[in-house]
């Protein structure tokens, strides 16, 4: 059994503005808030093969689900892509971090199970810690040593005007005379 010595989230996290961290030379690698802009490279899994149960009779057996098994390649790499245009991006993509493509794709391929109605509580744990490993958490990117930088600019940029859509607005107006 380990004994003693540092663990993870064990302690106070380090503080980048500590005089402590300047003396011990920490400082955080600052990702940029507008997101990655380069190439997604290739989803590194295999296809997610979706079975089905088949029954007749009293004999039972499995199928492939061509729907499902396309639905779930589709949504993977919808979310593969969104993952790729986060400021943590910028970390994944540099040579001495490629050893986590394979991290963000369990992310990718666990976030879509917990999605569907077959997932188990592991599997939901599971999501939550690939989430720290690749830096998708406030606690992920403080034990990466990332961080966010403000987006200077923000405060100059023309605000977002946000447009209601019929069936949201009809929806409000329902649950509002209900």
């Amino acid at each position: 059994m380990a004994r003693g010595g540092a663990r993870n989230r064990s302690g106070p996290p380090p503080d980048p503005t500590s005089a402590r961290s300047d003396a011990r030379g920490l400082s955080f690698l600052s990702l940029p808030a507008a997101g990655f802009d380069g190439p997604a490279p290739a989803f590194p899994l295999p296809p997610r093969v979706v079975m089905r149960w088949v029954i007749e009779g009293k004999e039972r057996w499995q199928e492939r689900d061509a729907p499902a098994t396309l639905a779930v390649a589709e949504r993977e790499a919808d979310l593969w892509a969104w993952a790729w245009r986060t400021p943590q991006a910028h970390a994944w993509a540099m040579p001495s971090e490629s050893w986590r493509l394979h991290t963000v794709a369990m992310w990718v391929r666990t976030h879509v199970l917990c999605e569907s109605g077959d997932a188990t509580a592991a599997d939901r744990g599971s999501l939550h810690r690939f989430a720290d490993q690749i830096g998708l958490t406030p606690a992920g990117l403080k034990e990466n040593g990332w961080a966010i930088k403000a987006d200077d600019l923000a405060e100059r940029r023309e605000p977002e005007v946000l447009v209601e859509s019929d069936d949201l607005a009809a929806r409000r107006r329902a649950l509002a005379g209900a």
